[in-house]
């Protein structure tokens, strides 16, 4: 069966496991599962992208794409006035992050559901910044909608971060990201991962 994390509802056999990991300065615990991305550990992309994205105080955030929680919970844990939501097309991914979010006590911070891209949240919701590790084998055009629904739900002055490989595309989406009227930033690179920092034009101080 050619089933993949982005799944809206995965069919293979459940088999939770879990492990630690060390973000931001601090020890995480996350339960993962069959069918979703990078069960056994925190995939290099969403660890560059989580130790990457700077430290703010208060604000909200979008994990978009946030598979079992990594990079969102490891941002809640960092910052304790941050208010993270969390979303993603996979149902048991959305179940292991509700969990996860409970496991690392930040759960009260955060509002997690299953949405394809940002179709489930309000229509006035924005936010000061949106983390996003694109799902690349789901397609470019699904990777580039993504771009455009981060910019269509950023505030002023928000700011997107994205990871991607370089040799997964990350001169295509650069491109693309600035078409759509970002200044991007590369602010990290690391094992072949770019990390890009995105605001709409004449933004960055």
């Amino acid at each position: 069966m050619n089933e993949h994390y982005y799944s809206k509802a995965p069919t293979s056999l459940s088999e939770p496991s879990s492990f630690h990991a060390h973000l931001r300065g601090n020890e995480l615990l996350f339960q993962t599962d069959h069918g979703v991305f990078s069960r056994k550990e925190v995939d290099e992309g969403s660890r560059l992208l989580v130790e990457s994205i700077p430290a703010q105080s208060g604000g909200m955030l979008l994990d978009l794409g946030c598979g079992y929680g990594a990079v969102g919970i490891g941002l809640a844990v960092s910052m304790s006035d941050l208010f993270v939501w969390m979303v993603d097309i996979n149902a048991r991914a959305v179940e292991l992050a509700r969990h996860n979010a409970k496991l690392n006590h930040v759960d009260t911070r955060m509002q997690i559901l299953q949405s394809d891209g940002c179709s489930v949240l309000p229509n006035d919701l924005r936010f000061d910044a949106i983390a996003l590790n694109p799902p690349i084998r789901a397609g470019k055009s699904v990777v580039f909608d993504l771009y455009e629904e981060a910019k269509s739900r950023l505030r002023e002055n928000g700011v997107l971060y994205v990871v991607i490989q370089k040799k997964q595309g990350a001169a295509s989406s650069e491109k693309r990201l600035a078409e759509l009227g970002f200044d991007v930033l590369l602010m990290a690179r690391d094992k072949g991962y770019r990390v890009y920092a995105c605001k709409k034009k004449n933004s960055f101080d």
